[in-house]
């Protein structure tokens, strides 16, 4: 059976694009709420493969998007290497703040056995999704996953680990190769499960000069494409470097990644003209349209599937899907992107 973001992925020109949205699997379902109450930590939560296969599939059921996103989060990975991590409501993720020192420490462990479970997941997902719906993989990229181990949670400017890249080069580049190898394990585990897609973001990849950008987002990006590769893994890979601006382009040369997933703050015209021809693109409808929805919801929709018409086209947000927008908000989308209406 035919997969539309696979046809997309390999370079095909459809005549309505397919559709799924980040975070589609999350708190605006009410389904997804009684779910995730039946099970007080967050990260044994993403760690419960017949759990994460439901809300991972819940999305799927009530809107029969064209892709289904693992359910899980891209703090998963600094367990592997002894890290320890956890969530605290109201306030997001929360980890032992990494100093240099630190890092000269630091060891990958057994990635499988750590992260076993969410393998597990993948195949749940392989066996269960539709058979036209196709099983995306995927990691927080190096940088945005050191930003949270520096900082020991979210952080606004990430002074700290901008601060560590100028202060102690070695320190980071190490931690970031680190990351990076244990993230191509984790991710072939994926692969190996059953995965059809593997998407990597980097959701801190803004506010930073070019040579910073190269070092710490486009060569760990390029050292687990090509880790991948070696590990004979042949799939497609989109890259995200949220708020990367027009080093998109740069990304989209030197990484080796097969597709890009854009922000909804690039603009789409330089994006048509800047970007490798041919090169699928996913995005980039704002968040907070959807959750405006009505007319302007209609009048967005169009316009992103008409500015990369010309183009293989993934219809998706720029950024993740907020808790507080409207299930029927999302039901208008779908209708939309499809031409249903």
């Amino acid at each position: 059976m035919s997969k539309i973001v696979l046809d997309v992925l390999s370079g095909v020109i459809p005549q309505r694009p397919p559709v799924w949205l980040m975070r589609q699997a999350g708190r605006y379902l009410p389904e997804y709420r009684q779910v995730r109450a039946t099970t007080n930590s967050f990260i044994e939560f993403c760690l419960s493969p017949e759990k994460a296969a439901e809300v991972t599939l819940q999305p799927i059921d009530r809107f029969g998007f064209d892709a289904a996103i693992l359910f899980a989060d891209i703090l998963l990975i600094p367990m592997t290497l002894d890290r320890r991590v956890w969530f605290e409501a109201g306030e997001g993720p929360k980890l032992d703040p990494l100093s240099a020192d630190d890092i000269a420490d630091l060891e990958i462990g057994d990635v499988e056995a750590i992260l076993g479970p969410v393998g597990e997941t993948v195949s749940i997902l392989s066996r269960q999704l539709p058979g036209q719906t196709t099983l995306i993989g995927f990691a927080g990229s190096p940088w945005t996953v050191a930003t949270y181990m520096i900082e020991g949670g979210g952080s606004k400017d990430r002074w700290n680990a901008r601060r560590m890249y100028w202060q102690h080069p070695e320190a980071m580049e190490k931690l970031l190769d680190l990351l990076a190898d244990a993230t191509i394990r984790y991710l072939v585990m994926q692969a190996n499960a059953g995965a059809e897609v593997l998407k990597l973001f980097d959701s801190w990849a803004e506010g930073m000069p070019p040579r910073m950008f190269n070092d710490v987002v486009i060569r760990p990006t390029k050292r687990i494409v090509d880790g991948l590769k070696h590990a004979g893994i042949d799939l497609p890979v989109i890259g995200f470097p949220k708020g990367a601006g027009t080093s998109y382009r740069a990304y989209a040369e030197q990484t080796g990644v097969t597709a890009l997933a854009l922000d909804h703050g690039l603009d789409a015209g330089w994006a048509t003209a800047n970007l490798p021809a041919g090169m699928p693109l996913q995005g980039q409808l704002d968040p907070a349209v959807l959750g405006a929805g009505g007319k302007e919801l209609d009048a967005e929709t169009d316009r992103i599937i008409s500015a990369f018409s010309n183009r293989p086209h993934i219809f998706n947000l720029g950024h993740g899907i907020t808790p507080d927008v409207p299930v029927d908000h999302v039901h208008r989308l779908v209708k939309r992107v499809r031409g249903t209406s």
